[in-house]
């Protein structure tokens, strides 16, 4: 069976693993990223390869990486986490590696996971959607995975929802994913807090008196014992949510969404908003299907076991 291995880079670690053709990761490590330093990623990279390849025999190396990827999969246009512009990432670790990599979007990579060993599997059609700091996303038409002329396509979280809205790391202003990520969640439920100190009395406990002091998991925490401020915060972000996948089905009508990344693991907190809103707002409701919306299924592992997915078919 042909072991290949995939890396998952993010702003804070790189995670690696060696991934069968089953899915299923056999061996696997972490490392914090250097992000500041091009270079010193890189190496890091070729460091846990080197590595898990001590145990096991190992054929193509797959790399995730949370920015713009070229068409030929080789070259990192701008990762706005990391000191990555027009980074030649596939030859330079080829180099140090010896082995054939791959270079793919993370977001992308997580979707191909998801359609090849969770939620999505069946389905030729779908598209994932990566809710965490901020919005990622990958599209599976035909069975094929969707990168668009350039290879950046499927940046949704910077589809713009509100002109003139809230600013966006991207430089732009009104994004999607400043009204449903992780950090939209957080400034909700502060801001419920701050404003209506008694409504939201238990954001405040579990943020030690201020609302400066809350952080998503206790919003979750709160929200999973029924506090009403808590259950807005989440209930305002799945609004969001829905209305960004009913513009989604709306231009290329998937059969299903599947929703991951550190906000979707508080499930149906997020999730049934979400599907209310879509029903709601998707274009001609009444009159067509409705594209199903799934949970993730591999979690934080989706970027790591898509990217060696690709590595393994090239």
């Amino acid at each position: 069976m042909a072991l290949t291995i995939g890396v998952d880079i993010g702003g804070t670690k790189v995670a690696a693993g060696v991934v069968d053709e089953d899915g299923t990761i056999v061996a696997q490590l972490r490392r914090p990223t250097p992000s500041t330093d091009p270079e010193a990623v890189e190496h890091t990279i070729a460091q846990v390869v080197k590595e898990l390849r001590k145990d096991h025999d190992v054929v193509a190396v797959g790399i995730g990486a949370a920015g713009f990827i070229d068409a030929d999969r080789s070259t990192v246009l701008f990762a706005p986490n990391l000191a990555w512009r027009d980074e030649p990432l596939r030859d330079e670790v080829a180099k140090l590696v010896g082995l054939p990599v791959v270079v793919e979007n993370d977001a992308n990579a997580a979707a191909w996971g998801e359609h090849r060993f969770g939620a999505g599997q069946g389905a030729t059609d779908l598209i994932c959607v990566t809710v965490g700091t901020g919005i990622g996303g990958g599209i599976v038409m035909n069975g094929q995975l969707y990168r668009g002329r350039w290879g950046i396509g499927a940046e949704f979280g910077h589809i713009r929802v509100f002109p003139n809205g809230r600013r966006c790391g991207c430089g732009q202003d009104g994004c999607w994913e400043q009204y449903c990520s992780g950090r939209a969640l957080l400034r909700e439920a502060r801001e419920i807090a701050d404003v209506r100190r008694d409504y939201g009395a238990r954001l405040l406990e579990l943020g030690n008196g201020t609302p400066e002091g809350i952080t998503p998991p206790e919003v979750t925490t709160a929200a999973q014992e029924g506090d009403p401020a808590a259950l807005e915060a989440f209930s305002r972000v799945g609004g969001w949510l829905g209305q960004g996948l009913a513009d989604l089905a709306a231009m290329l009508d998937p059969a299903l969404f599947v929703v991951g990344g550190g906000v979707a693991d508080a499930g149906e907190l997020l999730l049934a908003p979400a599907r209310e809103t879509f029903a709601r707002r998707l274009t001609g409701t009444t009159h067509r299907p409705h594209a199903e919306i799934r949970h993730a299924q591999l979690g934080n592992s989706a970027g790591m076991v898509g990217a060696a997915d690709l590595a393994r078919l090239g």
